[in-house]
């Protein structure tokens, strides 16, 4: 899993003081912005991320846990899928 990244991001309606409201785009944009000048700053890494991403609404409680549960285990399918082609 070491070539990308899971996570679940919280919007609310109202940011504090932001106008209008910043969209999943924005917040995108903004961390893979900070975090690539950060990496080309510190380890002269040119380039960290593709340029679009997949997304997902999580409509429910059942929906989020799912989610949840298949970033959590993520690390340990790809580790043990590796094992299994080095064989």
């Amino acid at each position: 899993m070491p070539d990308h990244i899971h996570v679940i991001i919280f919007l609310h309606e109202k940011a504090g003081g932001a106008s209008p409201s910043p969209t999943l785009d924005d917040v995108i944009c903004a961390f893979k912005s900070l975090t690539s000048r950060s990496c080309k700053q510190q380890y002269g890494v040119e380039k960290m991320f593709q340029r679009s991403f997949a997304e997902h609404i999580v409509r429910d409680r059942e929906d989020y846990e799912t989610r949840r549960k298949y970033i959590y285990e993520n690390p340990k399918r790809w580790y043990y899928n590796r094992l299994n082609i080095e064989k």
